[in-house]
Formats: structure tokens, C-alpha cells, sequence
């Protein structure tokens, strides 16, 4: 058996600042997310005409790759587009740094994206901001829809137009849904709400996979307490600690989502977890399973986590991680895909070679797996 395809599960663009000045409904562009300079002169991402304060004079580090983050993080010392390598919102350099890290297949989520939603109070605001970015990733893909995959950003904030953007989407050729896993950015609801029951329907019934994915607050966020809440203030330390952090998010998000027992309500549902590592989930997996039988009496699932985990779940497997391939020993090689992050700062050039790597020692039809056959399977993709 020889290697097959490669499918980058996480890669990001980079909106161009008029995004949604261009993509939005002409009625609602006077609240477009925007970049401009505030009246100290540093360049701040404007959400609904409110500054996003952890970003300010910082736009350039939302990109970064291979650059300097001190020189990125200084604030006011460099604009958001000298963050941005052109394979981030230009997809025709995109498409040639696949061909330079030898990914077939790259799925593609947002960076401006990931910042907005605790910032917006207005549901149908946060809907058209989505149906914004979702028009534009579909026309950036449109360059090579087999290589290029959109998937749709949906805000839960308006659970009715959640439904409606999504079924939208999907129409446009969006493969799967970015979800926050902020509670803010579904107004505190939680995932089991019944206002976003018909939500968790449609995507199951248009076979759409959802992932939750990390966030840039524009505060401490649930973090405050411990960082101090001075959002763009923190002192280096604990940018270390709150860069950290984001994982537990994810992984709060995923737990929630099995505890309350949607996998068990919505059977056919799927859902990937983004951007939180995977190093962590066979032993989160087993704490998990050891708490239900514990409290069996009191859950709404009728199967171990672990179960669905293996019915309806995968988890992205990050370059750095050291113990990825034992890992998918333990838990099985059909629920663990890859993702390079590409272009944020934290990312990093060779990072197939990386994979592959610390793969190496396992069968070739595991690594195949893991390389791109599951994302391939999990999304109904053909290559």
C-alpha cells in the first residue's frame, strides 16, 4: 500500500480587511467588521463599531507564520497585512503552498472569525456577519473546490438564523460548521437549549459535520480571574498561560456536548474537536467513562462516552505533539486526523514532514488514515 491523500483538517485564511464591507447586505455595511485606526493612531478590528481590546495595535500576530512574535505583538509596531502571507487570502498562493508542504486537501476556517462573536449583542447582526464571511470563503474556494474545502462559520446567537445560514451554506458547497465554543457567543445558552434544537436537526440531517475550534476573546473571558482580565495589558507571562489556555475551551465545549447527552439525542451527528491538541483525549476518554458508570443514574447517556466518541467524533492531532502515534494505537486509527493551523503565528513551514514523522513506525494503512482518508470519510469528501 503506498501513501494516498494528504487533507490539512485546520488550515485558516486571512480576511481581507473589507470582508464585510463587501460581502455584507448594503443595509447593515455602516457595522461591518473592519480594521482602522483608532484615534491614537493603532490599528484595532472594529466589531459593530466596538474595538476588539486584546487585538489593539496587534492584528499583524492573527497571521505571523514563520515571523518574529515579539516584533508582531509590540503593539502599534505592525499592521495586520504584515501578518498576512498571501496564501492566506489570496487562493491561488494558497493553493501553491500546498503544493510546497504536500497537502492535497486543505479544509479552511477563519482568523478575523474567531474574534467577533462575544463582542456582537445583536443576534441578527452576528447571522449576517457569518452569511458575510460564508459567501466570501465559498468564492475563495471556488478556485479549486476539490482542493480548497469552505467550511461555514455559524453564530448561535440566533438560533433561527443559524438554520437558515446553514442550510444556505451547505447549498454553496460548505463541507462542515465552525462553532464557537465560547457560552457567549450563543448569548449563555447552553448546547442542550431547546431553542437550538432545530439547529443540532439540520446539521444533522444535512450530514454537516461541526467542530469547535479555539477563540481570541476580546477580554480575559472565562480566563479573567486568572489573568487579571486586562485583555491586550497582560503582562508576557500570562499571554504564555491565556495562549495556553484556549485549548481547555475546546475541550469544555466537547465535554458538555457528550455529557448532556447530544450525542445520544442526535445520533448521526458529528463532530470534530479543533485545535486543542489530541495527546490529551485517551486519558480524558477513560475519565469520562469512569464517571458515567459512577453516575449512570444521573446522565442522559445511555452509551460510555467513549462510545460515541468512536460513533460520531474525531480529534485533530497538532505537529508538535510527541505521543500522536501511540496515541492512535490506544484509541484507534480511524478517529484522529491533522491540521497545520497555517498562517498563524504559532504554525509552522514542514509540517506534513512533521506528521509523518511521528507516525512513522505505524502501519501504513494507520498513517493513510490519519493523513487524510478519515477527514476524506468524516466530511463525504472525494479526491
Amino acid at each position: 500500500m503506498t501513501q494516498t491523500v494528504t487533507v490539512d483538517a485546520d488550515g485558516h485564511v486571512l480576511e481581507p480587511r473589507d470582508t464585510w464591507q463587501k460581502y455584507m447586505e448594503p443595509g447593515l455595511r455602516d457595522r461591518a467588521i473592519r480594521i482602522e485606526n483608532d484615534a491614537a493612531g493603532v490599528e484595532v478590528l472594529l466589531v459593530d463599531d466596538q474595538p476588539h481590546a486584546a487585538l489593539r495595535g496587534r492584528l499583524g500576530a492573527l497571521g505571523g507564520i514563520g515571523m518574529d512574535s515579539e516584533d508582531l505583538m509590540t503593539v502599534g509596531q505592525r499592521s495586520y497585512e504584515d501578518g498576512c502571507p498571501p496564501g492566506g487570502y489570496d487562493p491561488a498562493a494558497r493553493l501553491s503552498v500546498m503544493d510546497d508542504e504536500r497537502i492535497d486537501v486543505a479544509l479552511l476556517y477563519p482568523t478575523i472569525g474567531i474574534a467577533w462573536e462575544g463582542m456582537v449583542g445583536d443576534p441578527e447582526l452576528a447571522t449576517a456577519y457569518s452569511r458575510a464571511y460564508n459567501r466570501w470563503i465559498v468564492d475563495f474556494c471556488s478556485q479549486d473546490p476539490r482542493r480548497l474545502v469552505p467550511i461555514a462559520h455559524i453564530c448561535l446567537k440566533d438560533p433561527a438564523g443559524a438554520v437558515a445560514e446553514v442550510k444556505r451554506a451547505r447549498k454553496d458547497g460548505c463541507a462542515g460548521v465552525y462553532l464557537s465554543p465560547d457560552p457567549p457567543s450563543r448569548d449563555g445558552r447552553q448546547l442542550d437549549d431547546p431553542d437550538l434544537v432545530p439547529f443540532w436537526e439540520t446539521v444533522q440531517d444535512l450530514d454537516m459535520p461541526v467542530a469547535f475550534h479555539v477563540v481570541a476573546r476580546s477580554d480575559g473571558g472565562l480566563l479573567g480571574p486568572w489573568i487579571g482580565g486586562r485583555g491586550a495589558d497582560d503582562p508576557v507571562g500570562q499571554t504564555v498561560f491565556s495562549f495556553t489556555f484556549l485549548a481547555l475551551d475546546v475541550m469544555a465545549a466537547f465535554t458538555s456536548m457528550m455529557t448532556r447527552g447530544m450525542f445520544e439525542k442526535y445520533p448521526r451527528m458529528r463532530c470534530a474537536v479543533l485545535e486543542a491538541g489530541s495527546n490529551w483525549i485517551t486519558a480524558w476518554l477513560d475519565r469520562m467513562d469512569h464517571k458515567f458508570e459512577v453516575m449512570r443514574a444521573f446522565s442522559p447517556m445511555k452509551l460510555l462516552p467513549s462510545e460515541y466518541f468512536k460513533r460520531q467524533c474525531l480529534i485533530s492531532a497538532e505537529p508538535d505533539e510527541s505521543i500522536t502515534a501511540q496515541v492512535v494505537e490506544h484509541l484507534g486509527a480511524d478517529y484522529v486526523i491533522w491540521a497545520s493551523d497555517y498562517p498563524h503565528l504559532d504554525a509552522s513551514f514542514n509540517v506534513v514532514g512533521e506528521i509523518r514523522e511521528k507516525l512513522a513506525h505505524l502501519p501504513l494503512d494507520a498513517q493513510n488514515k490519519v493523513l487524510g482518508e478519515n477527514a476524506l470519510r468524516f466530511y463525504g469528501l472525494s479526491f
